[in-house]
């Protein structure tokens, strides 16, 4: 009696069980929180173990067939989803070269001149806006920082085109913080308005500047694909010399992305033959054209961002 007892009493205990601890196919069923918020972990570390699987399956899968591997699936981006208009270009566009051998770089791409670079901001400059001067003339060597003195832009052009500059840029700040970036090549022209974000210091990336070599950097622009890209493409690359050092193993970066333009200053490391690793070494920012003008800032608007009458497609890109 006493054995039959215990077993009901157990059998009553798991019943209880059962009744308190419901098997909820859905985690908002549950309505205790620390249990919901169990089952929720519970759930995401399941779904981890499952994609790891199946990559490490895909992965031997394609070790073996080698190959004849299948082709590996394109996540579907804004990026990759844009919308082609006529201003796209081709790899091989014939008449695109032919304007671009009797554009204004022209003459630097087929290594003419040395650039050399006058940087300069607004006057009466923050501390912020200093420091990264000094680390844009660290990223670009040879590059001359000047202050304004109260001196209007056109004449800036003036006596840098005297003095044999080949560009200059023109660091705009607000509320203590670098927010443009006026660039101008010298002596006809184009100028470039962009708008800068996000800017971050060598010590804002806990990084050394000391470690930026006086190296000429390698320059690597990426996916400016349409004819307005590839003009403000060759205006950025004019800023660097274009015989780079790789014994400095230096590296900056335009990334062209939905239109904003990643800047980033790597610097190689070799573990062995094999690997390579990238380290930051700082400054980072990103531009946004905003305008385009022929001339050193005397001339038409060749383009102008407007966004209420432009940006009418999320999938609508202009670079």
């Amino acid at each position: 009696m006493e054995m039959d007892t215990c077993t009901a009493e157990e059998s009553q205990q798991d019943d209880r069980q059962d009744t308190i601890m419901p098997a909820h196919t859905n985690i908002k069923d549950i309505k205790n929180k620390s249990r919901r918020a169990k089952a929720f972990v519970e759930m995401k570390r399941e779904k981890r173990k499952k994609k790891l699987q199946e990559a490490k399956e895909k992965k031997k899968l394609a070790a073996k067939l080698g190959k004849n591997a299948p082709a590996k699936k394109q996540p579907h981006t804004i990026e990759s989803l844009r919308e082609k208009d006529d201003t796209m270009v081709e790899e091989e566009d014939e008449e695109l070269e032919h304007e671009e051998a009797n554009d204004e770089y022209a003459s630097y791409f087929t290594k003419s001149y040395v650039p050399k670079i006058l940087i300069t901001c607004s006057d009466n400059p923050h501390t912020k806006t200093i420091a990264f001067i000094r680390e844009l003339c660290r990223i670009i060597p040879g590059a001359v920082p000047k202050w304004r003195s109260r001196s209007s832009i056109k004449k800036m052009v003036k006596k840098a085109t005297d003095k044999g500059f080949t560009d200059i840029l023109v660091v705009n700040e607000d509320r203590r913080i670098p927010n443009g970036l006026l660039v101008i090549h010298l002596p006809e022209g184009p100028s470039a308005l962009f708008r800068l974000s996000n800017p971050k210091l060598c010590k804002d990336i806990h990084r050394d500047y000391n470690e930026i070599t006086g190296h000429r950097p390698e320059v690597i622009l990426n996916n400016f694909r349409t004819r307005l890209g590839r003009v403000v493409a060759r205006m950025l690359g004019a800023l660097f010399h274009y015989d780079p050092e790789f014994k400095g193993r230096r590296v900056c970066t335009f990334h062209n992305q939905r239109d904003y333009i990643f800047f980033r200053h790597h610097r190689y490391e070799f573990k062995n033959t094999e690997k390579v690793k990238l380290r930051e070494l700082g400054p980072r920012f990103t531009l946004r054209l905003q305008w385009i003008q022929q001339g050193a800032f005397d001339g038409d608007y060749e383009w102008a961002l407007k966004r209420h009458e432009m940006e009418t497609s999320r999938r609508r890109f202009f670079l």
